[in-house]
């Protein structure tokens, strides 16, 4: 047993060596991924896909590339997305002979970049041990991640059965459908365990759902000189938007009992409305973000949001006397509905291996945690594959500046988080199915 111990400590020590050696090559890679835009909206995305298939390439890789119909990414309101898969079976007859086949899935589409940057979002600067730019920190260093990762496990200690899938999908921001919901919807893909990126101090096995909205505010347009021939949308809106900012207050009640999740939390994201500073809005358009922790009901959730918005819609027309064609009116969509995720039991090989690996490298134990955000692992989980969250990037979301200005990530969290998946695909190498 004690010799046992030693080889295997041993493999783990050539496999950090070899990512050592690797690393300047790993972060060029990295900094090529990042310097191609995927600004999500407008969302043409396969540009980025077709580069990182021809990095892989340069690497022994062949990335199979599954394009999505160009119709049904138009109607999604996205305009290109090429997902990507890279298998790497390890049977002797070409397949998983008896192991386990894990995939490693990372997003490529992230939000524009937006105001306030002191380096070029694109540009995969590295300042003071740090990589600036937009995706750098989420997700498109766990391409970097999972990537090398497999390559330290192939180069140092090769399976002789199961199977590695990298998923590079480009739909995260739009919630997941048409990335690896699309994959998984199709057959191509049907792992046995999954890991999808994430931060290197936590893994993460659950997370809140999300329920977004848009909600279109019908007045009467009017000359401002005869206000009273309108009927203002835009003051039907404040009145919506205070009933609904009034739910976050109920919210606080709802305390999730799921580590790391909180409370429910409604959020008014956009706002656009008004033809001209000298006219009556005759309509508004809201569009709401509502995060829905793991032990709500999201069909309960969204008839409640609508109960108030048809509530105070109600309230503004009495109060003003607004009736028949004078009245206010509210359509409502629905954006996105994203399932909370809740883990699953035979997520625990995966948990178990990034704690205890994580301790080794990091010098700490990962907690085993949810998220207030949600991600496309539901998707995964939603179809019984056990699933978890973990990759490169500090503890907490506002530390990376994800979605705002100057997002970047520690480099030596990119370098430690390899090593940590390249142990755990060794470990979970040696289980059989």
């Amino acid at each position: 047993m004690t010799d046992m111990n030693q080889d295997k400590q041993a493999t783990y020590a050539a496999l950090d060596a070899w990512i050592d050696q690797h690393f300047d090559e790993e972060v060029q890679f990295l900094q090529a991924l990042v310097q191609v835009p995927t600004d999500t909206p407008p969302g043409n995305n396969a540009p980025h896909a077709e580069r990182t298939a021809e990095l892989l390439k340069t690497l022994g890789y062949e990335a199979e590339k599954h394009t999505v119909p160009e119709a049904d990414v138009k109607a999604y309101g996205m305009e290109s997305i090429t997902n990507l898969i890279v298998r790497r079976p390890y049977g002797s007859a070409g397949d998983a002979g008896g192991g386990l086949t894990i995939a490693l899935n990372a997003h490529g589409d992230v939000v524009p970049p937006g105001e306030g940057w002191t380096q070029d979002p694109y540009g995969a600067a590295i300042e003071d041990g740090k990589l600036y730019g937009r995706a750098a920190a989420v997700s498109k260093s766990d391409f970097a991640t999972f990537t090398y990762a497999v390559r330290a496990l192939e180069a140092v200690a090769r399976p002789s059965k199961g199977a590695v899938e990298l998923h590079f999908t480009y739909d995260e921001e739009f919630g997941g459908i048409l990335g690896p919901g699309w994959l998984l919807a199709n057959n191509l893909t049907k792992p046995d365990l999954m890991v999808a990126a994430g931060f290197s101090y936590e893994v993460v096995t659950a997370h809140n759902g999300c329920l977004q909205m848009e909600v279109t505010v019908q007045g009467k347009m009017a000359h401002a000189a005869v206000p009273h021939t309108g009927v203002d949308a835009l003051q039907a809106a404040v009145v919506l938007m205070n009933a609904l900012y009034a739910e976050n207050t109920k919210y606080q009640q709802v305390t999730s009992k799921v580590p790391g999740i909180k409370h429910p939390y409604l959020n008014i994201g956009r706002i656009e409305g008004g033809t001209n500073t000298n006219v009556v809005p005759g309509k508004v358009v809201l569009k709401i973000d509502r995060r829905m922790i793991p032990e709500e009901n999201p069909a309960e959730v969204e008839a409640s949001i609508r109960a108030v918005i048809a509530q105070a819609i109600a309230d503004f027309n009495a109060k003003g006397g607004y009736t028949g064609e004078d009245a206010v009116r509210v359509d409502i969509k629905r954006l996105l509905l994203a399932n909370a995720m809740t883990p699953l039991a035979g997520n625990k090989p995966l948990v178990d291996a990034i704690q205890a690996h994580g301790e080794a490298v990091f010098g700490e134990k990962p907690p085993a945690v949810g998220t207030p955000l949600y991600t496309d692992v539901r998707l995964y989980v939603e179809r019984g594959i056990p699933g978890v969250i973990y990759g490169a990037g500090p503890r907490t979301v506002l530390e990376s500046h994800a979605k705002r200005a100057d997002e970047r990530l520690v480099l030596e969290d990119l370098r430690r988080a390899t090593k940590v998946i390249a142990r755990m695909l060794c470990d979970l190498s040696l289980i059989h199915i």
